[in-house]
């Protein structure tokens, strides 16, 4: 019987092979993992051949087994699912941790395909139109106030943007960029001059004439931030970019000790034909919070509430350092609630847009709940100062809560569809 169980047990062992990187570990780290982890992106080291690879598995062993890595921080148990969902499956997490315990071999020598060869450049493709930053330079110490960039596109004729994506160069020092498209004749920021860096007034900021719709004023096209991966609305889906109208840049640059010159890029892709529905960005917000010193759970939250029928494409929540929690719920016109994400432990440095893997249908009536918790106590590791109180404000020192949703409806509609709760106007909120 000894003999026997010895022979199964050897057998067993044949049987079983390590991962090996050329094999079933490679395609795991290029779906999970080199997005962010390679030249030019905001991983702290690249991960993009087996050289690179190989010094860190022990450290990818215990970010895998601790879950911080890959970054996804939507609880799957309170939230609907996601397109874009990074974290690993069971069978990758065992995979990556086989392999790591097996010496992480390499297996068969692989060459790398035009996948990745193609990677630092654009991700959706060749833009139509790029945007350029032109070359700001960023001071080694100091506050940096939001600066504003208007660059006119001087379009002859209203286009549909089907996508858009940013390229980030100097990613360390860019704490977001939002690129908002401004009509011709908006009140917002009007007194900033075409071409040149310009830091806005408050009152520029929130400028509007009596009346003076949002749609007419300024529509959120695209935002960066630590975590932002570029994803298409896609088919048929489209923003619109009115004839004439500018491209206004809000840059929040933060400096790390060494001075630099940032030439970041926004790639606009138009679409082919008319698309059937537009994206549009909604931004309840709470301005008027204040969180006392040493609270570890102040709660903040906002909301908006249809008009009509619309489809949510996508959510944001948007806090800062002392961001703990976060949670966006759909409350029925007939009383029931629908949680949509929830964000147990928020974190600054990965501001993830989650897209929906199927866009959810609102009816009209639907309120769309944020609700944001801050944690301003000493226990919090990254809080700059636990015995102030906290207001909104623009740094990461000061606090937002921010529910970016994009939201879709159908092309002819009046894009007045929702209205804010809380104590911004529509669109009024920025990061």
């Amino acid at each position: 019987m000894w003999n026997r169980c010895v022979v199964l047990f050897a057998l067993g062992t044949a049987l079983w092979a390590a991962p090996e990187y050329a094999g079933e570990v490679r395609p795991i780290l290029e779906r999970r993992c080199v997005g962010c982890h390679r030249a030019g992106e905001i991983g702290p080291m690249p991960l993009a051949t087996y050289a690179q690879i190989k010094p860190w598995a022990k450290a990818i062993r215990q970010a895998v087994a601790r879950g911080s890595m890959p970054p996804w921080h939507a609880d799957p148990a309170k939230s609907v699912a996601f397109h874009n969902d990074r974290s690993l499956t069971a069978a990758e997490r065992k995979t990556l941790l086989d392999w790591v315990d097996a010496g992480a071999p390499e297996g068969k020598a692989f060459v790398a395909g035009p996948q990745l060869a193609l990677a630092t450049g654009w991700h959706l493709g060749k833009p139509d139109l790029i945007v350029r930053v032109p070359r700001y330079a960023i001071p080694e110490q100091g506050t940096i106030q939001y600066t504003f960039l208007v660059t006119p596109t001087d379009l002859p004729e209203a286009k549909w943007i089907a996508a858009a994506e940013w390229k980030i160069d100097q990613r360390s020092r860019v704490h977001h960029i939002n690129a908002f498209v401004r009509p011709k004749g908006s009140s917002y920021v009007s007194d900033a001059p075409p071409g040149e860096f310009f830091v806005a007034s408050k009152a520029s900021r929130g400028a509007r004439r009596p009346d003076e719709r949002e749609a007419d004023r300024r529509e959120l096209l695209l935002g960066y931030e630590p975590g932002y991966r570029p994803l298409a609305w896609g088919t048929g889906r489209a923003k619109l970019l009115p004839k004439s109208a500018d491209i206004v840049f809000e840059i929040h640059y933060t400096a790390n000790g060494k001075a630099a010159v940032d030439e970041s890029e926004l790639g606009i892709y138009f679409a082919k034909e008319a698309p059937r529905e537009r994206v549009l960005t909604i931004t309840p917000a709470d301005s008027a919070f204040a969180i006392p010193p040493g609270d570890a759970h102040f709660a903040s939250s906002t909301g908006a509430t249809l008009k009509r029928d619309l489809t949510l494409l996508s959510m944001q929540p948007h806090m800062h350092l002392r961001g703990k929690s976060y949670r966006i719920s759909a409350r029925y016109p007939d009383g029931r609630v629908e949680n949509l994400i929830d964000v147990p432990r928020y974190d600054f440095n990965w501001q993830t847009t989650y897209f929906l893997a199927e866009p959810k249908k609102l009816p009209k009536g639907t309120v769309l709940e944020c609700l944001a918790h801050f944690d301003n106590s000493p226990n919090n590791r990254f809080n700059p100062d636990p015995s102030q109180t906290v207001r909104w404000g623009d740094q990461s020192w000061e606090e937002m809560n921010i529910g970016f949703m994009e939201v879709v409806f159908p092309l002819g509609v009046d894009p007045d569809v929702v209205t804010l709760s809380g104590t911004t106007r529509p669109g009024s909120a920025t990061r």
